[in-house]
C-alpha cells in the first residue's frame, strides 16, 4: 500500500502571496542553490528531469526563466512540447520524450510533457479513449524506469483561478511584449475549464506516486509561485546528494602551486582534502 497521499486541485490555496523584498530574497538563496546542485549533477553523474503542467497563463514559462538564469546552458535544456509533428503521430507516443531525456549530469525541463496524453488529448479526443486510460500506466512504468535509472523527477502544476487567468490574458492583450503568448485557442480552452479540472484531478490521482509526486503550486501570485515550484525542486534535486564542491586532483593543484601568484596555504589546504 502507498503511503503517498496524491494532491488535488481542491488542495492549492489560491490566496497565497509572497511581498517583493521576501521574494527577491528567496529566488537569490534558490537560485545559488541550484547552481550548486547542477555542479554536483555533474559530478557524481546524477539526471534531473522537471516536468511544467499547469493552465495557459498560469506563469509555467516565467518560473523556467528564473532556473534558467542559475544554470549553465551546457548541461540544462528547456524542451517546449506542442503539438507533434507527423513522425512522430505515427509512433508510440511516449517516443520524442525519450529522446529529450538528459544524459548523465544533466536537467532537462519539460514546459508541458507527456501529461498531455490525459489532458489535451483526453479532452480534444484526439485519443481513444482506451488508449489515454492505458497512459496512466504507461506513464507511471516510464517514470519508475527513469528513477531506477538514476533520473529525479519533480512533476509541477501550476494552478490559477479562471478569473486570475481572464486578468492575465487582458495584460497578454494590452503588452505588445506579451501579445505573441495570446492565441485563439486560449479562449476556446476556456470553454472546458470544468472538463479539464476532471481529468487534472484524475491525473494528479493516478500518477502521483512515492518515486515522482506531483506539486500542485498556487499561482494566483506569480512570485509565491516561482518561489514554491523552485523550492519543491530544491528539495528533490538536493535530497541525500553530497554538494560539497568537486577536489582538485594532486596533479592540476601542483600546476597551479607553480604557475599561480597564491598563498602556498591554499595549496596545501587543497591538498589535504584530496588525501
Amino acid at each position: 500500500m502507498s503511503k503517498h497521499h496524491p494532491p488535488n486541485l481542491s488542495d492549492a490555496d489560491l490566496s497565497k502571496r509572497l511581498g517583493k523584498q521576501e521574494y527577491f530574497n528567496q529566488l537569490a538563496e534558490l537560485q545559488a542553490q541550484l547552481a550548486i546542485i547542477q555542479q554536483a549533477f555533474l559530478f557524481h553523474g546524477v539526471k534531473g528531469v522537471l516536468v511544467f503542467e499547469g493552465w495557459d497563463a498560469a506563469g509555467k514559462g516565467g518560473t523556467i526563466r528564473r532556473i534558467s538564469q542559475a544554470l549553465d546552458p551546457r548541461s540544462f535544456k528547456v524542451w517546449p512540447i506542442g503539438a507533434p509533428r507527423n513522425y512522430y503521430l505515427n509512433r508510440h507516443y511516449l517516443l520524442r520524450f525519450w529522446e529529450r531525456l538528459p544524459p548523465e549530469g544533466a536537467i532537462s525541463a519539460f514546459d508541458r510533457s507527456w501529461y498531455g496524453r490525459v489532458l489535451v488529448e483526453r479532452l480534444e479526443k484526439f485519443t481513444p479513449e482506451e488508449r489515454w486510460q492505458a497512459a496512466y500506466r504507461e506513464i507511471n512504468d516510464f517514470e519508475r524506469m527513469l528513477v531506477d535509472d538514476g533520473t529525479r523527477i519533480v512533476k509541477l502544476f501550476f494552478h490559477i483561478s479562471p478569473e486570475e487567468q481572464m486578468e492575465r490574458f487582458t495584460e497578454r492583450l494590452r503588452n505588445p511584449l506579451k501579445r505573441w503568448k495570446l492565441t485563439y485557442e486560449d479562449f476556446r480552452n476556456r470553454e472546458r475549464w470544468a472538463d479539464a479540472e476532471v481529468a487534472i484531478d484524475e491525473m494528479l490521482a493516478r500518477t502521483s506516486t512515492d518515486i515522482a509526486p506531483w506539486h500542485v503550486i498556487p499561482a494566483n501570485n506569480k512570485k509565491y509561485a516561482r518561489i514554491k515550484a523552485m523550492r519543491a525542486i530544491v528539495d528533490t534535486f538536493s535530497k541525500d546528494l553530497d554538494l560539497t564542491p568537486q577536489h582538485l586532483d594532486r596533479r592540476t593543484l601542483d600546476a597551479a602551486s607553480e604557475a599561480l601568484d597564491v598563498d602556498q596555504s591554499l595549496i596545501d589546504s587543497l591538498r589535504s582534502r584530496t588525501e
